[in-house]
């Protein structure tokens, strides 16, 4: 388990990864909690000028994976996503997407999260759930 990480030691876990790419930012993390940012603009959006769905996704994927990576311990342990669902309610067209994680299940082989993404206003983008796998890492 490692809940001592700072926001910034979190957010250079991102460079060079599909989150830099994304503009993804952390902005809070705790014990069954995390909190991250995103822009919706041209990395983020679909043709039509409006945050892509699989933007959406990625932010989601990535808050409830470093949550269950926080709270696992990784020598032993690895995390791989299982499943999830969206339902995308809003559009957003520029600013700032924000997604909260919400940990609803922390069993011994599944963590299970809750996701709502808000734009700036605090209106409701997109209603995600997503399940991790803790899988136990094998010894070679």
């Amino acid at each position: 388990m490692r809940l001592d990480w700072n926001i910034d030691e979190l957010n250079a876990t991102n460079k060079n990864t599909m989150m830099e790419q994304l503009g993804i930012e952390y902005v809070e993390a705790k014990d069954g909690y995390i909190k991250a940012k995103m822009p919706v603009d041209n990395r983020t959006k679909q043709p039509m000028g409006l945050l892509h769905g699989g933007g959406s996704l990625a932010l989601a994927e990535t808050v409830a994976g470093i949550g269950s990576a926080l709270i696992v311990d990784l020598s032993k342990n690895d995390v791989r996503g299982s499943q999830v669902s969206a339902n995308h309610l809003r559009a957003a067209k520029d600013g700032w997407v924000f997604a909260e994680a919400h940990l609803l299940h922390r069993g011994r082989n599944t963590h299970i999260w809750d996701i709502e993404i808000k734009d700036e206003d605090g209106q409701l983008v997109s209603a995600i759930r997503l399940t991790n796998f803790i899988i136990a890492k094998t010894k070679h």
